[in-house]
């Protein structure tokens, strides 16, 4: 029995060892890394393609996920939205950056569990800047130091040269930023400071400074609709996008049915929600209320009122400002269309005399007056030059009797006494002139 079971072990034991490097071998081929690339600029349809590349890496049970990095930057409130997508995710987070990484680039690799340049990348120049290029108001400026701060200590590093990134005043000549000049490290220079883990040449060396030259490379690219969405949404896009909707929906409205004009701006209209929904910016409501206003005005065109159109545009302009995080910056967009579509209106009806045919269903454009066959009152020309007697004193108003019909008169400006004769000169409407008949006997002398 004891001869048995020793002869069973050895036979577990010699299985065991040789079956020891493939179980090895199938651990390493276990390992998968996530190539995401972070490219271009930094919007708020790129947080919708970073988002779906980490729960893809989750799903797969990836452990680390490695941000490809070439940026100039972008704007502060994707750049903050994707920070706290990396904040929550489990997978150790590094930034390659292969070139660049600027503005709100830094400000992301700074998020990362670890850094590494190639030797030519450089990361920095994160000051914030408006619309016209210029440095941002106090403000906004201040906000963004607390938020560069925050991202150097998320991860241990000296605050103060993610400070100098973005803030011209802080001077450090040792590093080529005098006060008055941004601070841009280069890949020594950070790795010199603490704000790169090393430097390397290829994606392949980082795998090997990673000790993982023999895990599975998934690398993610951008679908076509991540791609239109990104660039639909983009700050510089959106005004533009709903400038000419606004622009194509006022011509259609100067012309009759519905054509190219009509077309061309309800188009633009569905690009805009259709980029904001696939980043994730627009939810269902926003774009049932959105169609809903597209459908009155639509019905516009076949119920008289006005009403059904006045809706339609409150709700699709209600829909657009729900579509974006940024209210403040929608309801600029929207002014710029509104500004747009005025401007086009006043050019259409200026130089090219077009009348808005929607109006004609709201306000009654037909002139009521004497050539159009239009009277207010019956027209007593028949009185013209019969003799009446004053009932009373003219002055120049009064009463008088024409064939025992009282009719109210008024002179020509004199004072005329009661039970005088006096001639019909002219009738006025419902203003009946009267003239004493011995003046008009001798005018007529």
């Amino acid at each position: 029995m004891t001869k048995m079971i020793r002869s069973i072990f050895l036979l577990i034991l010699f299985i065991g060892t040789i079956a020891l490097p493939f179980i090895h071998t199938a651990d390493a081929a276990e390992k998968k890394v996530y190539r995401v690339p972070l490219h271009q600029e930094v919007e708020k349809g790129l947080h919708a393609f970073l988002q779906r590349s980490f729960k893809e890496a989750a799903d797969e049970g990836a452990e680390t996920i490695v941000l490809d990095i070439d940026t100039p930057g972008g704007f502060v409130d994707a750049a903050d939205q994707i920070a706290k997508l990396m904040t929550s995710t489990d997978a150790k987070i590094v930034a390659f950056i292969n070139d660049r990484a600027l503005s709100a680039g830094a400000f992301l690799a700074l998020y990362a569990d670890e850094i590494f340049m190639t030797p030519n990348g450089s990361i920095g120049a994160a000051q914030v800047i408006d619309g016209s290029g210029n440095a941002a108001e106090t403000k906004a400026n201040s906000y963004w130091l607390a938020q560069m701060k925050n991202a150097a200590l998320h991860n241990d590093r000296k605050p103060k040269y993610a400070l100098a990134m973005a803030n011209p005043e802080i001077d450090m000549p040792e590093l080529r930023a005098p006060k008055g000049e941004l601070l841009t490290l280069t890949a020594d220079e950070a790795e010199e400071v603490g704000y790169s883990e090393g430097t390397v040449a290829t994606f392949d060396e980082l795998l090997q400074k990673l000790d993982l030259e023999e895990a599975t490379v998934i690398s993610t690219t951008e679908t076509f609709s991540e791609k239109a969405a990104r660039f639909i949404t983009n700050p510089i896009v959106v005004p533009i996008l709903l400038s000419v909707a606004s622009l194509g929906l006022i011509v259609e409205l100067y012309s009759p049915g519905f054509g190219v004009p009509g077309s061309m701006g309800l188009t633009a209209l569905f690009l805009f929600f259709y980029g904001h929904t696939v980043a994730g910016l627009a939810g269902y409501e926003t774009l049932i209320l959105f169609l809903l206003g597209v459908g009155l005005i639509i019905a516009e065109f076949f119920i008289a009122g006005g009403i059904a159109g006045i809706f339609g545009v409150l709700a699709i302009i209600g829909s657009i400002l729900l579509a974006g995080t940024n209210l403040a910056f929608m309801a600029v967009s929207v002014l710029i269309a509104m500004a747009v579509a005025s401007i086009g209106a006043v050019v259409i009806m200026k130089f090219f005399g077009k009348k808005l045919h929607l109006l004609n269903k709201i306000i009654l454009m037909d002139t009521m007056d004497t050539e159009n066959g239009y009277v207010s009152n019956e027209n007593r020309t028949d009185l013209l030059q019969k003799v009446a007697t004053t009932l009373t004193p003219l002055r120049p108003s009064g009463v008088a009797d024409l064939d025992g019909e009282r009719i109210d008169v008024v002179s020509e400006g004199r004072y005329i006494d009661r039970n005088k004769e006096v001639v019909i000169v002219a009738v006025e409407g419902f203003r009946i002139v009267v003239r004493e008949k011995k003046n008009e006997e001798e005018q007529g002398l």
